[in-house]
């Protein structure tokens, strides 16, 4: 019985250990928060040229939207001539 008392009391010791460790792990991150930081002159230059790359990416993106629309049209306007023909053929 005394081993038994041994080991619960390690095991114990050991649990207690781990969730120590465990909650100063959680202190440390909850205190470092990046965005609270002031920014660096890398970090600025880096936002910039994000924001130049996205204004970029929309342009793009808007002018793919306006070929598939166009293209669109073309396709329905050539699929409403082609009724036309067959209906006079017929």
């Amino acid at each position: 019985m005394n081993t038994n008392n041994t080991v619960n009391r390690t095991l114990g010791m050991l649990c207690a250990g781990l969730i120590a460790g465990s909650m100063t792990t959680l202190a440390v991150a909850q205190t470092h928060d990046p965005a609270t930081e002031p920014m660096t002159h890398a970090d600025s230059k880096a936002a910039k040229e994000q924001a130049k790359a996205n204004k970029k990416a929309d342009v793009a993106q808007a002018k793919a939207d306006k070929k598939k629309t166009e293209a669109q049209a073309d396709a329905d306007k050539a699929n409403a001539e082609a009724k036309v023909k067959d209906a006079k053929s017929q």
